[in-house]
């Protein structure tokens, strides 16, 4: 069985499938019906209205209706669609046990306790027969696929066959008036619609299910009596054929399987059973722990069966429908049918090879799985799961391009799988060993070789190479060295798919691809939520995939997107150029045929081949939001503008690429506030001065405008800005204006009119204008405001500025592939690169500001101003022309222009960058200032997730790695990177680590200043210490292997202490709890501590339980105190004292949470024991432990990772990842 879905709920009593889309319906016992989505594993919807279990559901074949019954005796008509009940009919007395929709006619039939089974017309909402004549509850009800015919079970311990023709006659409108007569006195007298065919008795307990076969004369039926019975019927009687015996409890299901001779059946002894129909056996058995079945339901068209329990319900298949294949070159062997066939795919030619041994055994799932051709020898090998893994070696006659029914000798073996690995000689995976078998084609074993590693599956790798698939991993095994050339983490692969170059493969596992290089260095990784199903290379290094729904593909960075959707699950065979071969489910060959323009466009843009990104731009339709958005992701904005007609959109992209003439263009035809105030920000960005005057223009942004024009020195227009601001009575900007402008008297007046005497008054005697001064004070009287003594005023005036800046000078670069080419688009080459050599990049922008005063084209007017000023400025040097010989005049060479321009060099990659990216150590990630990845990194090896204790030490590491040049005054201060083990031999362009402030010996230090405050008794001072300790060692760098297993062992030590400080501490504050105390003091004993320190923990504990008079306890201190021999003759004394004292006197007043004769650890958190065989969870990082209630909590030993999490472990030196 293969499950493809389960589900956990209340009891399920009803299934059924939609015969189109992934859904399946499932009616509960807690009376609600779900709808689920099979395939993406979702439930789409839940139905509550009936009261009480539903025991029937069913959904239309072609309507988007279902229809439910249950034990409220109401059957209700759903559609699915709008969510909600249409109708509800009425008319049974009794529980409802089943309901279905006829295949034609507006039918449902429905079977009840009440001992009758009604028929009932969905559209016109009336029941049109009642069928009676069963005695019992009537268990189940359903038509004939084809005839009409009912066939019903029930607890009378029979089956019965209705036969309904009369009533599709009756449901036909009458055509004369005889008819319509004989139709009225049926409906007066009772008429027979339904009649009984035939009555089935055999069964010697109620029948609890009777299913017609899909074509055949046949029905079964399951009952009480724990046997499944098989009838055969013609046009006048019916009869038992035989019964099917091995349930161990009542049959509750049973049907016939629509595309194969089996029956299936499920009981209430919690089994499923598959049953071959033929030769009336049993095929398998699948069995759950605790659930008993109650329900089966069959796909319409899909090989898909789903069965109810009393937990839920599960989805499944009974054998896999994949074929077997093997591709060479352009030729495809694949089975089919018990064939080995042969399919040209240049040709498309279909042919059979060889009949192939038929499996002897009567289980399923014995097809074959896989495939393996080795072209010089035409030889085949064919593995399959019979015999708990076989496979056949079939050597291709010359001449068997035709059908011979007599099946080639083939050599047959045992084993896990095998594969061609050279040209005559293959790989036999022999897993009770462990071992590889090399074999030739006598099948004859040539070589063995034993795996270093748990291998369950091989797959070839090239030539003498083996790919080993473990639970987890996957590894490359060459076969004559045996020796593991590389490995790789992944999910649990199903299949391999090896590029036409051997340079990369594609392993794919149920919900994932994983793709690597030849020797398995991880590439990409993508995740699918449907299952993936099959996949091939193309011959550009794109992979092609199907999942259960789509064709996909994948580009080497890895990203994917979808091609097309799929009707029904395809395995592909090959790719090529836009045809896709593959294989259905039926094993037929077919050839889809694709448009690649998509992805071949993402991967031109990829590889950077701009030629080709630029005809696919200009030939094809490869619009789309989807597309837009790539490229912009992918950094390409200037190319996603020449897709885009949305004037919104193109005004994004515009400014994302800094094209400020499109944004200016866009933003005239959009006319938003919004819009003008980004595009005067970019435009700022730019110093483009004209375009951010004409935004503020645009948008009456005056005090925006009078700033811009104060600095850049255009007073004119500052003095416009006051007039504006004067019409508009906007004191505020009058008075900035004049600020600005340095007008002294407009301020006074500004604030004269506003009723600001004091402060006109204050402001003319500042600058000096005593005629207004005098007639103020005149106004003001003895309101005079008084000036401080002993202050010099100065005047506020702006200064005026040297030089009125234009637009800011641009530096020249070359055009990109894409300005010029797409500008470009249907023009001539020769126009291209006349346009390319002159340097204006697309055409300038004429505007008219709000005075008509034009900006005019403002790079032309910043290159003549260059000039001039180059002219004029050589006075300033003082330059007298040299008097030079004749001979040594030259004639004037003609310089390209642009020689003289300077181009600025591109700046390297910051010190910073290198780091990061030569390193994973969180520390020389910290160093480097990005304390982001610093984070990652920790949260990744050791689950950190408390980083407030790590932020001092994040911030020394970085200034500890930097220092600091001051070069001009009016220049920046330069930052230098400091690296580890620097010397002047070293060469200037290799750069070395970051120096670290904090070194292993240091914390050596520290440790040994918390083992001398831990002696002293200092045990704030030294929890202080430790705790410090195990803050720094996640930030700590060492160079060689054996610092790291020190560094490893610090971690335990100092957790050790901590944890024990801690406890110690807790039991000071604990003066009330005398119980409490002496546990925490014994616990304290246990950890691994110094032996002196070890020592007074046991002095300590002994003394505590001695003074509480728990004499036993104490005794034992003191015993353990006495074997650690200790030098202090005091301590010894006591010890030996306490010992005697409890010999005398063995016992205990209270108990304790103590047993030292069980180890145990200490739970950080809680401080109670965890004995040897309780469940506990770890800190990542330190190893604490805690009991399971802790987990997802931050640890309070280190307080810095989450118990529980997961880590990959301490990266604290580069010989770790070396």
């Amino acid at each position: 069985m293969l499950t493809k879905f389960e589900t956990k709920s209340n009891r399920v009593k009803g299934l059924s499938f939609h015969s189109k889309r992934p859904w399946i319906l499932a009616s509960l016992h807690s009376g609600v019906i779900q709808l689920w989505d099979y395939r993406m594993g979702t439930l789409i919807d839940r139905f509550d209205e009936h009261d009480g279990p539903v025991r029937g559901v069913h959904f239309h074949k072609s309507q988007p209706l279902f229809v439910s019954g249950g034990d409220d005796y109401k059957i209700k008509v759903w559609n699915y669609k709008t969510c909600r009940c249409l109708f509800t009919l009425l008319g049974h007395l009794d529980y409802i046990r089943t309901v279905q929709f006829h295949h034609e006619h507006p039918w449902i039939v429905s079977a009840s306790d009440d001992q009758t089974i009604r028929i009932w017309n969905w559209q016109s909402r009336t029941c049109i027969s009642v069928l009676t004549g069963h005695n019992h509850y009537v268990m189940c009800a359903s038509f004939h696929p084809k005839e009409d015919l009912v066939v019903s079970a029930s607890l009378d311990q029979t089956v019965r066959v209705w036969d309904i023709s009369a009533l599709k006659k009756k449901t036909a409108s009458p055509g004369d008036d005889m008819l319509r007569l004989s139709q009225m006195n049926t409906d007066l007298f009772g008429g027979v619609d339904a009649v009984v065919k035939y009555v089935l008795e055999g069964h010697d307990r109620g029948v609890n299910w009777a299913a017609f076969h899909p074509t055949l004369p046949l029905i079964v039926s399951g009952a009480d009596d724990r046997q499944v019975k098989l009838w055969r019927m013609n046009d006048t009687k019916a009869w038992e054929v035989d019964t099917l015996r091995g349930h161990m409890n009542n049959v509750s299901c049973v049907m016939f399987h629509a595309k194969q001779d089996i029956i299936v059946s499920n009981s209430e002894d919690k089994s499923i059973r598959v049953w071959d129909a033929t030769k009336r056996t049993g095929i398998q058995t699948f069995r759950r722990e605790h659930d008993r079945f109650w329900i089966l339901a069959a796909h319409p068209e899909m090989n898909l069966l789903a069965a109810g329990h009393d937990s839920g319900m599960i989805v499944f298949k009974l054998e896999r429908e994949r074929p077997a294949f093997a591709v060479s070159g352009d030729a495809l062997f694949y089975t089919k049918d018990r064939f080995l066939r042969f399919y040209e795919f240049s040709s498309q030619k279909d042919t059979q090879v060889i009949p192939i041994r038929r499996p002897g055994s009567t289980s399923l799932n014995q097809s074959p799985r896989t495939l393996s051709y080795s072209p010089t020898e035409n030889a085949v090998l064919i593995c399959s799961d019979m015999d708990g893994g076989s496979y056949e070696l079939y050597v291709i006659p010359k001449d068997s391009i035709s059908r011979g029914d007599s099946v080639p000798d083939a050599k047959r073996g045992t084993g896990g799988s095998a594969v061609f690995v050279a040209r005559n000689r293959f790989a036999v995976l022999d897993r009770s060993s462990n071992q590889v078998l090399v074999k030739n084609l006598k099948n004859e074993i040539v070589k063995k070789g034993s795996l270093q590693f748990p291998a369950d599956a091989i797959f070839y790798a090239g030539t003498g190479n083996l790919l080993c698939r473990s639970e987890d991993r996957v590894y490359i095994f060459d076969l004559q060295q045996r020796l593991v050339i590389g490995d790789l983490q992944t999910p649990f692969v199903k299949y391999i798919i090896w590029s036409n170059d051997m340079e990369s493969v594609a392993l794919l596992s149920k919900h994932a691809i994983v793709i690597a290089s030849k020797k398995l260095v991880h590439q990409c990784t993508l995740h699918e939520t449907i299952r993936v199903k099959s996949g091939a290379w193309d011959e550009n290094g794109v992979f092609i995939y199907t999942t259960l729904n789509h064709i996909k593909y994948c580009l080497p960075n890895g990203d994917s997107g979808i091609i097309r959707t799929l009707d029904v699950p395809i395995y592909i065979t090959k790719v090529s150029e836009n045809s896709i071969f593959c294989l259905d489910r039926d094993g037929k060959s077919r050839v889809i045929i694709i448009d690649a323009t998509e992805y071949m466009f993402k991967l031109s843009l990829l590889k950077k081949r701009y030629d080709h990104v630029m005809s696919m731009i200009r030939n094809s339709q490869l619009c789309g939001e989807a597309m837009i958005a790539y490229l912009q992701q992918k950094g390409f904005p200037e190319v996603a503008l020449h897709f885009v007609k949305d004037e919104r959109t193109r005004f994004n992209l515009a400014l994302e690429s800094g094209n400020i003439h499109i944004a200016v263009a866009s933003a005239k035809e959009i006319d938003e506030k919004d819009h003008w105030y980004r595009l005067g920000v970019e435009a700022l960005r730019q110093g483009n001065a004209g375009i951010v005057e004409y935004a503020y223009q645009r948008t009456k942004n005056f005090e925006r405008l009078s700033f811009l024009y104060l600095i850049t020195g255009n007073m004119d227009k500052l003095a416009k800005m006051l007039k504006i601001a004067e019409v508009k009575n906007d004191v505020m900007g009058q008075f900035h204006n004049a600020l600005y402008l340095g007008d002294v008297r407009e301020r006074i007046k500004i604030l004269e009119n506003a009723g600001h005497l004091p402060l006109a008054y204050m402001t003319a005697s500042a600058h000096g204008l005593e005629d207004i001064v005098v007639r103020l004070a005149s106004e003001l009287g003895e309101n005079l405001p008084s000036l401080p003594d002993n202050k010099k005023p100065s005047l506020l005036i702006p200064p005026s500025p040297v030089m009125c800046g234009g637009d800011w000078p641009l530096l020249r670069v070359m055009r990109g592939i894409f300005e010029g080419g797409l500008d470009a688009a249907g023009k001539g080459v020769e126009e291209e690169e006349e346009e390319a050599a002159d340097g204006d990049w697309g055409e300038e922008l004429d505007m008219v500001d709000v005075n008509g005063v034009e900006n005019g084209d403002v790079p032309a007017i910043l290159e003549d101003g260059e000039i001039g000023e180059e002219e004029n400025g050589e006075g300033g040097w003082d330059l007298e022309d040299l008097e030079l010989p004749p001979e040594l005049e030259t004639p004037r060479a003609s310089t390209n222009a642009r020689s003289a321009v300077f181009v600025a060099p591109t700046p390297g990659m910051p010190v910073s960058q290198i780091w990061i990216q030569k390193s994973s150590i969180a520390g020389e990630h910290a160093a480097a200032g990005n304390f982001d990845s610093a984070m990652r990194q920790l949260k990744r090896q050791l689950g950190i997730q408390n980083f407030v204790p790590l932020k001092s030490l994040f911030l020394d590491l970085h200034a500890g790695s930097h220092s600091y040049l001051r070069a001009f005054c009016s220049a920046p201060v330069l930052s230098l990177a400091l690296e580890r083990g620097w010397s002047e031999s070293n060469s200037p362009n290799v750069r070395g680590p970051p120096a670290l402030v904090c070194n292993f010996s240091q914390l050596e230090e520290k440790l040994k200043a918390g083992y001398r405050a831990t002696t002293a008794g200092k045990f704030t001072e030294a929890l202080r210490l430790f705790t410090s300790i195990l803050h720094a060692i996640p930030l700590i760098v060492v160079e060689f292997r054996r610092e790291v297993d020190e560094v490893k062992e610090l971690i335990i030590i100092v957790k050790e202490y901590v944890l024990g400080l801690q406890m110690e501490l807790k039991r000071r504050e604990m003066k009330e709890n005398p119980v409490r105390q002496q546990e925490l003091a014994a616990y304290f004993t246990h950890l691994n501590l110094q032996v002196a320190h070890q020592r007074l923990a046991l002095q300590n504990a002994m003394t505590v339980c001695f003074k509480a008079k728990n004499l036993a306890t104490a005794g034992n201190f003191a015993r353990r105190l006495l074997e650690s021999n200790p030098a202090n003759e005091n301590q010894a004394k006591t010890a030996r004292q306490v010992l005697q004292a409890s010999e005398r006197n063995n016992t205990d007043v209270s108990e304790l949470n103590y047993d030292y004769r069980n180890p145990f650890v200490v739970c950080g958190a809680t401080y109670v024991p965890i004995y040897q065989g309780q469940k506990y969870a770890t800190c990542p990082y330190c190893s604490s432990r805690f009991v399971p209630t802790e987990e997802g909590r931050l640890c309070a030993v280190c307080d810095l990772a989450v118990v529980g999490a997961d880590a990959s472990g301490l990266l604290c030196s580069p010989s770790q990842v070396r």
